[in-house]
């Protein structure tokens, strides 16, 4: 089991941004931890649909955002996030079907949530910064 650990390194320099990824890497290390530790399926269940649903919240919210100061890359920003969630719903129904979440989907998780933030995440926040 492998905790992410929030440092400047996934700061997009703007706060209301950064804290809504740091809830949902917090939820990250929750759901990581539930799976470590055999936990119940329902639980297991539960906390991957709460780190969804906080997802599409965030999402919404950057993309608020992104319209309210005519963000360029609006649409392709957009697009990666209607593709993030397709894959981590794909994710989801994978694990209905078997019953449990593996390593691998762990770490697709983490590449997931890290790499979307790390790149797409980065170049909004450098936008945002020069206009909030």
């Amino acid at each position: 089991m492998k905790d992410l650990i929030w440092d400047e390194s996934l700061s997009v320099q703007v706060d209301e941004i950064d804290e809504d990824h740091r809830r949902l890497i917090d939820l990250f290390n929750i759901l990581s931890h539930a799976v470590a530790e055999n936990d119940s399926l329902i639980y297991v269940e539960a906390v991957l649909e709460e780190l969804i649903s906080c997802t599409v919240w965030h999402f919404r919210h950057e993309e608020r955002l992104m319209i309210k100061y005519n963000y360029g890359d609006y649409a392709e920003h957009k697009a990666d996030h209607e593709a993030l969630i397709d894959s981590v719903r794909d994710l989801q129904k994978r694990f209905r079907a078997a019953g449990k979440l593996s390593d691998e989907d762990i770490s697709f998780l983490e590449h997931w949530l890290t790499g979307h933030i790390l790149s797409t995440d980065m170049k909004l926040g450098a936008f945002l910064g020069e206009i909030i």
